[in-house]
């Protein structure tokens, strides 16, 4: 397993290129928005200054709004173009990397982040969000787990030996860097959540879209030919069901809570 994200210069390009069509296909990253809401409604932090830490198109935004709505709002991303698909007004837009925020020491109160932490080192990114934090103040995260487009790398196997799909970290890598950040963890939850389509071009232009086909170790060169499509398509549909192939989204949400 690789312990290194994709490249950050890649991941930044794909997902300013895709910006506009992310919102098309990201109902699991809406579900694990929303499940993330569920999971943080019991907690009584009553934040000053929010930050939406790789808020992506802001579909969380008018959701954290509705719950804090004298909170200061601070929407955060890496790509320019995520950025500029947000309502004007709804919140301050920042254009930053979680591994060097741009804030102040201990100036936050709660931090938000849903599918985006699994783009950084868990040992950079961790300090700098613990860093930014108030003494009480929390953070609410989904990211990716480890079993995420299990499938994929399945059906890829049967065509070459190369990486095909990142190797998102597991949960206790992930523990183990909030905890030494000087955190502490209130909450967990982990599901697999799917996203399915008709058939495997359509599930890999979608995955494409949403930037999980970025890998942080050498990929394959030349395109599939026709022989090598043919394995990997017969490998994908022994995963058909009635709803179409699956593609799965290892998630691990977490509540965790400055020292």
């Amino acid at each position: 397993m690789t312990d290194a994200p994709a490249p950050k210069d890649a991941v930044r390009a794909a997902f300013d290129k895709a910006a506009d069509a992310y919102d098309a296909v990201a109902a699991v990253q809406r579900s694990a928005c929303d499940r993330l809401f569920a999971l943080a409604a019991t907690q009584p932090l009553q934040p000053g200054r929010i930050v939406d830490a790789g808020c992506g198109t802001g579909y969380a935004l008018p959701g954290l709004r509705q719950r804090f709505p004298a909170a200061q709002l601070i929407a955060l991303d890496f790509a320019t173009s995520m950025l500029r698909r947000h309502p004007a007004g709804l919140a301050e837009p920042l254009c930053a990397d979680m591994e060097r925020l741009p804030l102040a020491e201990a100036s936050v109160d709660l931090l938000w982040s849903s599918y985006a932490l699994q783009w950084c080192h868990p040992r950079k990114a961790f300090p700098e969000l613990a860093r930014s934090l108030r003494p009480g103040g929390q953070l609410w995260i989904a990211t990716l787990g480890p079993g995420t487009l299990s499938e994929l790398r399945d059906a890829f196997s049967h065509v070459d030996q190369h990486e095909h799909v990142l190797r998102f970290q597991p949960p206790e890598v992930i523990d183990d860097a909030i905890e030494d950040a000087g955190l502490r963890i209130v909450e967990t939850e982990r599901d697999t959540l799917y996203a399915w389509a008709p058939d495997l071009r359509r599930l890999l232009r979608d995955i494409k879209t949403l930037g999980a086909h970025q890998t942080g170790a050498p990929r394959r060169q030349a395109p599939l030919g026709k022989a090598a499509w043919g394995r990997l398509s017969a490998a994908y549909e022994a995963y058909r069901t009635p709803a179409g192939l699956p593609a799965s989204y290892d998630t691990y949400w977490l509540i965790a809570e400055k020292k």
